[in-house]
């Protein structure tokens, strides 16, 4: 095994393909000095991490300022849930919901701002209100103009592998190989992406932990997540407070912290390039520890 005088290397941890992600506004996210940390800020009044703790305006700008004060580099801003078993709304309610908090968060200046929605008229008014990155659960397949609307205004896009939808996804899923058919499946995504004039330093992609997989797959996915860098784009990994932790641990959903932590700990040393928690500053601990450990003799404070 190659990497090292021990020859150990790359069973403990895996090289991070940089990327440069550029925004709108000039800015840039880049992921060669460390993995970036995106917090989950949900509008919504039934989210399965927070039960709508959130849903009012004023609580959910302040949980905004007090992420991007804890050094989030992106806070996720969503107005529709997406948890197993959970309805759509309209795209008129998803944006009373997030507009005003986007609006609010984005005149702050400092963190980027993603939109996390299926709907093209969410996405185009979020980034009218200042959002930078879309974040498409459904990989720009729910809406046949958000490709389109991405392209034109030149926006990142993460795209996520689900399988179902999210009133369905936990029904049964079923894969022969799990972690192949989610490359092969995000693999087409972007060149769907790409062939719809969305260009490549712009998408990343995100194996979707809990969307349409049994705690099995989600944790073969995690343990393999290097793999996926054979997709060439930055890799986002979402694992905070899922049910695969409270299995794991047999914890509720306020239990699942540490669970959570560990698992941003293999995602970092497995190179991922962002990470979507709802706990900022753990998070961020944990990255700058693991990036320390990555870099060994070259690390600096």
């Amino acid at each position: 095994m190659a990497g090292g005088p021990t020859g150990h290397r790359d069973a403990f941890w895996h090289e991070r393909p940089a990327f440069r992600i550029p925004l709108p506004s000039g800015k840039v996210l880049d992921t060669q000095r460390r993995a970036l940390v995106m917090g989950v800020l949900n509008v919504t009044p039934d989210s399965f991490s927070d039960a709508g703790r959130y849903f009012c305006r004023e609580l959910a700008v302040e949980h905004g300022r007090q992420m991007a004060a804890s050094g989030a580099d992106i806070v996720d801003v969503g107005g529709e849930s997406t948890r197993p078993g959970s309805e759509p709304v309209s795209a008129e309610e998803e944006k009373q919901r997030a507009l005003p908090v986007i609006e609010e968060l984005a005149a702050d200046g400092g963190v980027a701002i993603s939109i996390d929605t299926q709907k093209a008229e969410v996405a185009r008014a979020a980034l009218d209100a200042g959002a930078q990155v879309i974040n498409d659960v459904s990989a720009l397949r729910a809406d046949p103009e958000m490709a389109a609307l991405a392209a034109e205004r030149r926006v990142p896009v993460c795209l996520m592998h689900m399988q179902g939808s999210p009133k369905t996804m936990q029904v049964n899923p079923t894969y022969h190989e799990v972690v192949s058919e989610v490359i092969q499946w995000l693999a087409q995504r972007v060149e769907f992406a790409a062939s719809r004039g969305i260009e490549r330093e712009r998408l990343l992609v995100d194996p979707g932990f809990g969307f349409g997989k049994t705690p099995q797959h989600n944790l073969e996915l995690l343990r393999r997540l290097h793999e996926l860098h054979a997709l060439r784009c930055p890799v986002v990994v979402g694992t905070s407070r899922k049910s695969t932790i409270g299995a794991i641990l047999n914890a509720d959903m306020g239990e699942r912290l540490y669970g959570t932590l560990a698992s941003v700990a293999c995602a970092v040393m497995a190179g991922c390039h962002v990470v979507r928690v709802h706990d900022v500053r753990p998070a961020l601990d944990v990255v700058r520890v693991c990036e320390a450990i990555r870099q060994g003799m070259r690390w600096r404070p």
